[in-house]
């Protein structure tokens, strides 16, 4: 475990520190990395609104909601388990409730996960044996296939798990048809496909943390520009399968103007990097990255209810 001078004691002291009942509720919160829950929760709920075209079905509404929370959550809760040695080791992250002991000991936050997870299945299973299989997918492609096979062993790591941050668009769309087409796997492409133009500005920045945990991130083990190309790549595919989806979903102007825009901005950002490559560019597009799948997929959303 890595402390910077200065850090330590205050750190350990955080760590011994007593905390009341809200202090433990927000760090039961905190494991579940709620910014990443509304986000993928919001993807889901925008493929069901387009999936059955503005209609609103009380029961499988909920579903999507409670068992995308849940499912999400659980899944975060598990890999803050499976991770609190790397979460301890990076700057980035070492803050986080387990490092630091605030939830303690951490077996309590990986029941907490898989009961959230256990949850998530069995809401899943009442719309059927397909959102039931999608939400297994998930917790797998997450927690088996990236957390524990190819975080700490591949280059590749991001790409890998990037196919769980997909699954809501089908789960969602499932939810509200019974069935899945060409329209709800174009979107979950446009998530697999944003993931890395996300993770990998990141790590650009913070090449250092994941190198000290010994992370094989893409940038932190090749070189800037190399990966500067990857990113580009798949920023370019995520504008073309967010053009591809006017046509497949029957989408309206607003949402093909938002999307040539907002992805103009992200795939042009991402091709300038791959050109002048920085790590400073690199935290710069991350900033912007992050509100691209909600601006995307909220006009998916206002299209289908217009």
């Amino acid at each position: 475990m890595t402390w910077e001078t200065g850090t330590a004691g205050a750190e350990l002291t955080e760590r011994r520190r007593p905390g009341g009942a809200g202090q433990a509720l927000t760090a039961y919160v905190m494991v579940c990395k709620p910014a990443s829950v509304a986000l993928l929760v919001f993807v889901g709920l925008a493929a069901f609104v387009v999936g059955g075209r503005g209609a609103i079905m009380g029961w499988p509404l909920a579903v999507v909601l409670l068992a995308g929370t849940a499912g999400s959550a659980g899944a975060n809760a598990v890999s803050c388990y499976l991770e609190r040695d790397l979460d301890a080791a990076m700057v980035r992250t070492r803050r986080r409730p387990l490092p630091t002991g605030r939830i303690s000991p951490p077996t309590r936050a990986l029941w907490f996960g898989l009961a959230l997870i256990l949850v998530a299945l069995v809401l899943s299973a009442t719309l059927g044996p397909l959102t039931l299989g999608l939400m297994l997918l998930a917790q797998l492609d997450y927690l088996v296939i990236y957390i524990l096979l190819t975080k700490r062993r591949s280059r590749w790591n991001v790409l890998w798990g990037s196919f769980s941050g997909g699954v809501p668009a089908l789960f969602g769309w499932a939810a509200a048809t019974g069935s899945l087409d060409l329209a709800p796997v174009l979107m979950a492409a446009l998530v697999v496909l944003w993931i890395p133009a996300h993770i990998w500005t990141l790590a650009i920045f913070h090449t250092a943390d994941y190198r000290r945990a010994g992370v094989p991130m893409l940038p932190a083990v090749v070189d800037l520009r190399k990966a500067a190309r990857c990113l580009a790549c798949t920023a370019v595919l995520a504008f073309l399968a967010s053009l591809a989806l006017y046509p497949a979903a029957g989408l309206g102007h607003l949402y093909l103007a938002v999307a040539l825009v907002s992805g103009s901005v992200l795939a042009g950002g991402n091709v300038l990097l791959a050109l002048r490559p920085s790590p400073r560019a690199a935290w710069l597009l991350f900033k912007l990255s992050s509100p691209y799948l909600l601006l995307v997929f909220g006009a998916m959303a206002v299209d289908a209810l217009r």
